[in-house]
């Protein structure tokens, strides 16, 4: 798995003007090249009366997944233009709509280009980007009179608390980069005086 990826904060739109053509950027995350198209397909129909729609997604933390549309415009001029900002950017979960509504003066091919990747890092800019790192797995046991303040330690200390559970004891479920993991055992037993359980599970990606 990488190490960490970055992506859009939240989705958004942001509007620029080149020679006239109004040029609307709309981003979104998309965990799957399914969501990624299903909001291709929503911009499409809500500015179907545009010129053009053009879109480029990158999906997965190493960019496995990545798709472009000039969607009428002269080959190269849109779609791969704005898949290259996405990368420059190391963009990953993301898709790109811009929309064009042409405003009468032809923008020529290096124009084009200009335009559709500048709009997306236009928008990127705009709409803001976080940074998710690889994070293990972890559940830490403890009994119900412990709990509460371990909870507030954690959070204290920055520790991403995923989830609680009450049952016969109090099940924490937290995410660490693999390098901290020693340090918070030590930090672990010596905060319970050696009664909590922990246990390591699987990998995911958290904000930074």
């Amino acid at each position: 798995m990488q190490d960490q990826y970055r992506t859009v904060a939240r989705a958004g739109v942001h509007e620029t003007e080149v020679n006239r053509s109004r040029f609307l950027c709309a981003l979104a995350p998309a965990a799957s090249e399914r969501e990624a198209q299903e909001f291709v397909a929503a911009v499409r129909r809500e500015h179907a009366d545009a010129t053009h729609n053009c879109w480029a997604y990158v999906v997965a933390a190493d960019a496995a997944v990545q798709r472009a549309s000039d969607d009428g415009e002269p080959g190269g001029t849109a779609g791969v233009p704005m898949l290259q900002m996405l990368l420059r950017r190391e963009m990953r979960y993301v898709v790109a709509v811009v929309t064009r509504y042409y405003g009468g003066v032809k923008l020529g091919a290096g124009g084009l280009i200009r335009a559709y990747g500048g709009a997306v890092g236009e928008a990127l800019d705009a709409v803001g980007t976080v940074t998710r790192r690889r994070f293990r797995l972890a559940t830490v046991t403890v009994d119900h009179q412990r709990a509460g303040k371990l909870q507030n330690d954690l959070r204290t200390a920055g520790r991403e608390v995923r989830d609680v559970r009450y049952g016969e004891a109090v099940t924490i479920g937290i995410g660490l980069p693999d390098a901290d993991v020693p340090a918070f055992r030590a930090w672990l037993a010596d905060a319970t005086a050696g009664t909590a359980g922990f246990e390591l599970g699987g990998e995911t990606y958290g904000d930074t």
